[in-house]
């Protein structure tokens, strides 16, 4: 069986937490010449246990993407299966199945009925198996630990400049591309507009600065996430003018890249109020596109 260096996390959202776990193990992986593999449940284990997943800060399809491209192949378990196993009995599970030459986690890994085993847990009973255990450093932001709860937090409350920081990247989703009233079009701002999954993360409903790429060129954007109070929407959409850009995007899958808050909803009151106040954001989503001139 070829021998891994396996990765353990839930790894919900890869911030930049996430990330220094992962390039451990790749690391790890390149200097022995050994698979990098990431170990996934097929459910969360809080929503197994609890009956309720947290927000999503990215779907499920979209983190095994990312870390496919990151290099890592997948395995992906049962949590289930594993949930009421011993520390030890879920560590010969792995071994057994996976034959995982070296381990990779965070400080704050937990693992075993009820969360039982911890780092120091792992590092004893991996080293009775003879397999190295690797600990990443902390990645702190504003003295504290990045985390995928204080990402949702700022999201939730417009502070995307700081999530981003600890994303180590833009926030961004990606939906198809479904039809509006081309209340937009008539207005002269044309929208892509975008639903949310049930279980996505709350974003502050407002006005955002944006990106999006098409054809391998950056747009700058606009992007409403909301129910446009002057007009009246039944469902939260997301609805994104991309500046300089004109074409027929319905049924596409477009990633939008959140940049910085602007403002909250506003009642314009009426249609031509409502087309100044988009004219505003467009000059300022401009101005923020150009001063971070922000690739990814």
């Amino acid at each position: 069986m070829t021998q891994r260096v396996l990765a353990l996390g839930n790894f919900d959202g890869l911030h930049r937490g996430h990330l220094a776990v992962l390039q451990t193990a790749l690391d790890c992986a390149n200097a022995q010449g050994l698979t990098p593999a990431v170990l996934l449940f097929d459910r969360h284990p809080k929503e197994v246990l609890t009956g309720v997943c947290p927000p999503l800060l990215m779907t499920e399809d979209e983190k095994r993407r990312r870390l496919r491209q990151l290099g890592f192949s997948l395995e992906i378990v049962s949590f289930e299966a594993l949930r009421d196993l011993s520390p030890q009995a879920f560590l010969e599970t792995v071994r057994s199945s996976l034959s995982p030459a070296a381990l990779c986690c965070g400080n704050n890994y937990r693992f075993g009925k009820q969360a039982a085993g911890n780092v120091q847990t792992l590092q004893t009973l991996a080293s009775a198996c003879g397999i190295r255990v690797q600990i990443a450093p902390d990645v702190l932001f504003d003295g504290a630990p990045v985390s995928s709860t204080r990402i949702r937090l700022l999201l939730e409350t417009g502070e995307v400049c700081a999530a981003n920081a600890m994303l180590g990247r833009p926030f961004s989703y990606a939906f198809d591309v479904i039809g509006g009233d081309k209340r937009g079009r008539i207005l002269g701002f044309p929208t892509a507009n975008q639903s949310f999954p049930p279980q996505f993360v709350q974003l502050r409903r407002g006005v955002y600065a944006s990106k999006v790429c098409l054809k391998n060129v950056w747009y700058p954007a606009v992007t409403n996430i909301g129910v446009r109070p002057t007009i009246g929407t039944p469902d939260l959409r997301s609805e994104t003018h991309i500046l300089g850009f004109s074409g027929d995007l319905y049924g596409q899958t477009l990633e939008v890249h959140l940049l910085q808050f602007l403002r909250d909803e506003t009642n314009f009151g009426t249609l031509e109020a409502l087309k100044q106040g988009i004219a505003a954001d467009v000059c300022a989503a401009k101005d923020v596109f150009e001063r971070t001139n922000d690739k990814p």
